[in-house]
């Protein structure tokens, strides 16, 4: 239900994704045999860089097609978790592959071979061509969304690591000083641990239950509880479901009030929540004031009720 908006648009981000990840995966077998051919671990390291965007294309494009998938029996929030999960596995094998290519460089640092430094050349270019390409197409559905965000960030150290080897390949040429490949391996090693660590923190932060970033509970509360009826607010939980879905849950004490009026109150909280914080999944139990000043009237039923919902 909460998902409408978004139908029209996401049939356009899955093609375009779909689209992305073939022509990257083919990129990246033509840049691995010209990596082995020019004897280059930069393109070597570049191909492995490519391949993680394959998997990050890959993977943000399956978990585009679930996140839409409506909830059913055993999923009943449906599959926003798909895109985040997906997202730190991509991270996790990114940063493991690092670590090889970080050890080879060093290897090739103590002992350099020679490499085609043309052949890198020309891959490079057609490299940064074709990533250009995909984040041009990406850019507007990366703002709000985790998924394609990772991705694009992907596409961007791509681009840069193309940049790189082109300028290490015409360095290479006119200084004959084979060592910068192994260099230009370390930097784009380097780039892809740094990269991966920030969605590996978004990401773990989603699936531990975190708060949704650029949210503050204290803000929450202090809003809720200016809204007109509302006497206090406590037990609040927020956090999210997906990369752009944000559930929150707590006990609101009000007047004891007729149900028409508790049902205002509900609603002037649900369209705050939505419009300043963007939670769109509320689970608000009310309980009641009646009691006005008498102490053992009502301050124990309160807690005994709110106790029973702890447990």
């Amino acid at each position: 239900m909460h998902s409408h908006g978004h139908g029209h648009h996401h049939h356009g981000t899955g093609s375009m994704l779909r689209w992305s990840l073939i022509a990257t995966a083919l990129f990246v077998v033509i840049e691995t045999i010209a990596g082995f051919q020019a004897h280059s671990l930069a393109l070597l390291s570049d191909a492995g860089h490519n391949f993680t965007d394959a998997l990050a294309l890959g993977l943000a494009w399956a978990a585009n097609r679930l996140q839409f998938r409506p909830a059913d029996e055993s999923r009943t929030f449906g599959y926003h978790r798909a895109g985040v999960v997906s997202a730190f596995l991509n991270a996790l094998t990114l940063a493991i592959l690092s670590v090889w290519i970080l050890y080879e460089a060093v290897l090739r640092l103590r002992a350099p071979e020679p490499v085609n430094e043309t052949l890198m050349i020309i891959v490079s270019a057609v490299g940064l061509a074709l990533n250009g390409a995909i984040m041009l197409a990406l850019r507007a559905a990366s703002r709000h969304d985790l998924n394609i965000r990772g991705a694009f960030i992907h596409m961007l150290g791509d681009a840069l690591g193309s940049v790189a080897i082109i300028a290490g390949a015409i360095l290479i040429r006119y200084t004959g000083w084979e060592r910068i490949d192994p260099i230009l391996s370390i930097a784009l090693a380097a780039l892809i641990i740094y990269t991966a660590w920030d969605i590996v923190r978004e990401s773990l932060n989603i699936l531990l239950e975190g708060l949704p970033r650029g949210v503050k509970l204290a803000e929450v509360t202090a809003a809720a509880e200016a809204i007109e009826g509302v006497l206090d607010v406590h037990d609040l939980h927020i956090w999210s479901l997906g990369s752009s879905a944000h559930a929150l849950s707590c006990h609101v004490l009000i007047e004891d009030v007729p149900p028409s009026s508790s049902d205002a109150i509900l609603r002037r909280l649900n369209k705050m929540l939505s419009e300043r914080f963007a939670i769109g999944h509320t689970t608000i139990q009310f309980e009641h004031m009646s009691c006005g000043i008498s102490e053992t009237g009502c301050a124990i039923p309160v807690h005994d009720q709110h106790h029973h919902h702890d447990h």
